[in-house]
């Protein structure tokens, strides 16, 4: 489906997004749009390869508008799945687009007539199958995806927890049992 011409859109550019930037430019041809409400996300989605990353805040449905000539992007990709970016996601999907739900929040779709585009097909992902995790793991070892990790001592698992609650890793938070 994303072939070129096409447009993602990636929503949430943190510990899962900026992964999904980096496999929607190795396995696609598509223009990448991305949006996040971190000004340090928008900056690294673009070194990530993204074509275009802006703020997700009130301008961002028209933005994607805009840059898809009043289309609307072809698949969005949310990886934070709350209300606020469940409802960009509803409004900036082209007609006989998908929609995939990749965050765990709260966010939610409602689908049916006059409430997203014709033919839209939305889906709720958790997993992918085991080939696709081999097809993810030679990626990154041919280095065509890289996964930005801030590793955190067990004693500082607190801090983890508040920067993710802060928005301030970059990437994925992981911590590490102490020897």
């Amino acid at each position: 489906m994303l072939t070129p011409g096409t447009t993602a859109l990636v929503i949430g550019v943190g510990g899962l997004g900026h992964v999904g930037v980096q496999l929607l430019k190795a396995l696609t041809q598509a223009t990448i749009i991305a949006v996040d409400i971190n000004p340090a996300s928008i900056s690294h989605a673009l070194e990530l390869g993204a074509d275009h990353a802006f703020a997700s805040d009130a301008a961002a449905a028209e933005r994607v508008r805009e840059l898809t000539g009043g289309r609307g992007a072809d698949v969005v990709f949310d990886f934070v799945g709350a209300e606020p970016t469940a409802a960009l996601a509803q409004s900036t999907v082209a007609i006989a687009g998908q929609i995939v739900m990749v965050g765990v929040s709260t966010g939610a779709v409602p689908v049916g007539y006059l409430t997203v585009p014709f033919d839209v097909s939305v889906r709720v992902v958790n997993w992918g199958s085991r080939s696709e995790l081999i097809e993810v793991v030679e990626l990154a070892r041919r280095g065509a995806i890289e996964i930005a990790v801030e590793e955190f001592a067990m004693d500082s698992a607190p801090e983890a927890y508040e920067r993710l609650h802060a928005g301030t890793i970059r990437g994925r938070a992981v911590v590490v049992p102490t020897r």
